[in-house]
């Protein structure tokens, strides 16, 4: 058997790349198709491939830094790729690799990480953050969307099946493209080395420093909180302005790596989440290391943090705001003690790798099977009737 693996791009490792790394582990035989790399050759092994076979768009102008400016060229270059030679193919899909062209007798199987959220439901917050809310510049970016939204209700069809990282995506992509999807989470990077040391004092954000992250309402929380201290973790172009309206019992860690993430995730008294994201994988590495999390109760977290027991994990504030956020952790603060290291860890078990290659292997083998038992297409046009 003859795989494929499409995945839209690689210029960082980033969560998508994790699960494009287990999939290769499932099928280490597989050709990597891809618009652009930009991977180092040690990224690229550590991924589990040495070369992939990309679009035109590898050559263009600028591809490397600004590749978000070749968004309208994507769908055409995603449908330029012959995989017509391969028994199964595999698409790793958050843009438009899942648009890719395959035959009636090969079984396409695609993971989508989420529809294109800046064409779909974010296509208002994208417009505003990229300055394009108004004017010329909004109406050709308005009418791009427009196209895009076109293209991928169009390729919703192509796959035979889709698999997705959690129900509020597979909710998504319900409405967007009337596709039922399965759900199996992604593989998350359990703790090595369990600590069971003493917690520090400190509670914990670690995050991308951007608006929708929601960076700002935790910090705001803090100032509620004096006698409490908040450790930020990461940067971006929030931060000079969050160290402007912090207090003093606000401390900002620039970027750190991922050894000293792990140990201020291990030593805080919890892991602080405000952003609602489609999974959210730092949330459940938190929980590895034995730390609760206080997290909106929005998307993924709601399928990541227990609150109820055997494995209580967190608890979740309703909406983004310091007030909510400054209650939620004064309520964890009175039941801090209820609270165990191992309950956090039994739940962050549930989402490791080697469940993500049973879950996903066990999806394909089913599509397989299935594709089996349908046999070849065969030709079903009417015989032409004899004229004598």
């Amino acid at each position: 058997m003859r795989v494929a693996i499409v995945h839209d791009w690689l210029y960082v490792v980033g969560g998508a790349e994790k699960v494009l790394r287990e999939i290769l582990a499932l099928y280490p035989g597989a050709d990597v198709f891809t618009l652009f790399d930009f991977l180092t050759p040690a990224d690229r092994a550590a991924i589990g491939f040495s070369a992939a076979r990309t679009s035109f768009l590898q050559k263009m102008p600028f591809a490397r830094t600004h590749h978000r400016a070749y968004l309208p060229l994507m769908p055409i270059a995603v449908e330029q790729f012959d995989l017509s030679a391969y028994d199964l193919v595999i698409s790793s899909s958050y843009a438009v690799a899942k648009g890719i062209l395959t035959g009636p007798d090969q079984v396409h199987v695609s993971y989508i990480h989420s529809p294109m959220r800046y064409a779909w439901d974010m296509q208002h917050t994208y417009l505003r953050e990229s300055g394009c809310a108004s004017g010329i510049k909004s109406m050709a970016a308005r009418m791009l969307l427009h196209r895009m939204r076109l293209w991928d209700s169009r390729t919703a069809n192509g796959p035979d099946a889709i698999a997705t990282n959690s129900g509020f995506v597979a909710r998504r992509i319900r409405k967007v493209y009337g596709r039922a999807a399965e759900v199996i989470p992604p593989p998350v990077t359990l703790s090595k080395a369990w600590w069971d040391g003493p917690r520090s004092d400190h509670f914990l954000v670690a995050s991308r420093l951007v608006p929708y992250k929601n960076v700002e309402a935790v910090v705001a929380a803090f100032r509620e909180l004096p006698d409490l201290n908040l450790v930020v973790a990461g940067t971006g172009p929030e931060e000079g302005r969050l160290r402007q309206v912090a207090g003093p019992n606000v401390s900002f860690a620039g970027f750190v790596d991922d050894g000293t993430l792990r140990h201020l995730m291990a030593t805080a008294r919890a892991f602080v989440f405000a952003a609602e994201e489609d999974f959210g994988i730092v949330v459940v590495e938190a929980q590895s290391e034995g730390t609760p999390v206080l997290a909106l109760g929005r998307g993924g977290a709601r399928e990541t943090v227990a609150t109820q027991p055997p494995n209580r994990s967190g608890m979740f504030f309703s909406d983004p705001e310091p007030s909510l956020i400054a209650a939620c952790i004064r309520d964890f603060t009175a039941q801090e003690a209820t609270f165990s290291r191992a309950a956090c860890r039994a739940q962050a078990a549930q989402f490791s790798p080697e469940t993500f290659r049973a879950r996903f292997s066990g999806f394909v083998e089913r599509q397989m099977a299935l594709h089996h038992d349908a046999g070849p297409v065969r030709d079903r046009t009417p015989p032409r009737l004899a004229i004598a």
